[in-house]
């Protein structure tokens, strides 16, 4: 039996059952005040019961027409875990970047240079001052510094962050280049500076840390989002919504069924994701309250997964549904971090950003699985995404219909 003919019977089923309990509730008011009482003291449980069995079979439905869809679960599942080998593969490697730099107490190579030196200087790197050591070390463990350079002796020390292997990198040649033509200048003279460069993570920490929050966050974005809105016009393009407005099947009860279906999806290319990058040829360690992300993942879902109710509910076609639902998907995975990190950005991009999910949930998964982030860390961004599903959630409900008339 196929999918379609399945959720049509489920919707007659539901139809036939209502009909039926109606007619022996109808016999049993005529029968014995004794059939009344017990009908009135078995009701409740049936009646809960048959507001679920809707739910479950849909739910149901859904999954079998993922299940026997072969092209479907390998855009899901398996074309989001090839860009994760890719990515992983490609980054193994550096480059150069604007960096953002914690200079701590007197720096004389630093210092000493001229004011186009300076200048120089600035175009591939923005030099603060500080005074606190440890605090500036904890902001370069969280990002806010790529770097933190100090000095000891004729020892130059830079400590960077693995967070970002492209600016840590960065760092470490822009201050090589500095330290040279000092030495330069010192030409006769044994080497004025030396550099001791070292990252403040553990020296086990690898690329793919960081990269698999921005694939694991494009994933979840295009299969929730483009499943979201090419299932709603189908059910309505079919008149399997029509059906259902005619059955005891209420809006919320499809919404639910979809909400189950696509949670079950994203925690499954979560699984997926951190199976592989945990694979010792990619390295990823799992520590501290990296747990976090399956809440993380489900919040950001749901969030999407609104989207792609709002791109079902004003679209009218498959082919409109899955043409907006990639414009709106790709775009986002860009300006959100998915796979590139956003500091070179315009400013104009980091602004809008701000107002995409996706960002939320790239950095709050960057946060428990890279930087040792907690609860505290998250719930801000947990909160911040159920919130924008509230919102969409409200303008779809607003625009739903059952049918193209």
């Amino acid at each position: 039996m196929s999918v379609e003919e399945t959720t049509t019977q489920v919707a007659e089923n539901t139809s036939e059952d209502t009909s039926n309990h109606s007619s022996n509730d109808t016999v049993r008011e005529t029968g014995t005040g004794k059939d009344s009482r017990r009908t009135g003291s078995g009701g409740g449980g049936a009646a809960r019961d048959d507001r679920l069995s809707p739910v479950r079979e849909l739910s149901r439905v859904m999954m079998l027409s993922v299940l026997r869809d072969k092209s479907t679960i390998f855009f899901l599942l398996v074309f989001p875990v090839l860009f994760l080998l890719l990515f992983g593969s490609l980054f193994k490697t550096t480059g150069t970047s604007h960096i953002k730099v914690a200079q701590v107490g007197e720096v004389r190579v630093l210092d000493s240079l001229t004011e186009a030196q300076h200048k120089q200087l600035s175009s591939v790197a923005t030099i603060t001052r500080v005074t606190d050591e440890a605090a500036a070390l904890a902001k370069v463990r969280k990002g806010d510094y790529d770097a933190l350079v100090a000095q000891d002796g004729g020892t130059v020390v830079l400590r960077y962050s693995a967070a970002d292997s492209v600016k840590g990198a960065s760092a470490r040649a822009t201050l090589n280049a500095v330290l040279e033509a000092a030495n330069l200048a010192a030409t006769g003279r044994p080497a004025t500076y030396t550099l001791n460069a070292s990252q403040v993570e553990d020296g086990s920490v690898k690329p793919i840390q960081y990269l698999t929050p921005g694939l694991l966050g494009w994933a979840i974005a295009s299969s929730a989002v483009a499943s979201s809105s090419l299932t709603l016009v189908t059910m309505r393009r079919r008149r399997f919504l029509q059906r259902m407005q005619l059955s005891p099947t209420s809006a919320w009860e499809l919404v639910v069924a979809r909400t189950f279906t696509t949670l079950l999806i994203a925690l499954t290319q979560t699984a997926l994701f951190l199976l592989v990058a945990t694979l010792p040829y990619f390295g990823l360690r799992l520590t501290g309250d990296w747990w976090l992300v399956i809440p993380l993942v489900m919040c950001g879902t749901l969030s999407l997964m609104s989207l792609g109710l709002l791109i079902g509910s004003v679209t009218r076609t498959e082919e409109s549904a899955g043409g907006l639902a990639q414009l709106v998907v790709l775009p986002m995975s860009f300006l959100s971090g998915s796979f590139f990190p956003l500091d070179s950005a315009p400013e104009w991009v980091r602004a809008v950003s701000y107002a995409m999910p996706l960002r939320y949930l790239v950095t709050g998964s960057e946060a428990v699985l890279s930087r040792g982030g907690g609860v505290v860390d998250v719930l801000p961004t947990m909160g911040g995404m159920l919130a924008f599903t509230a919102v969409v959630t409200a303008l779809t409900l607003r625009l739903f219909k059952w049918n193209d008339t």
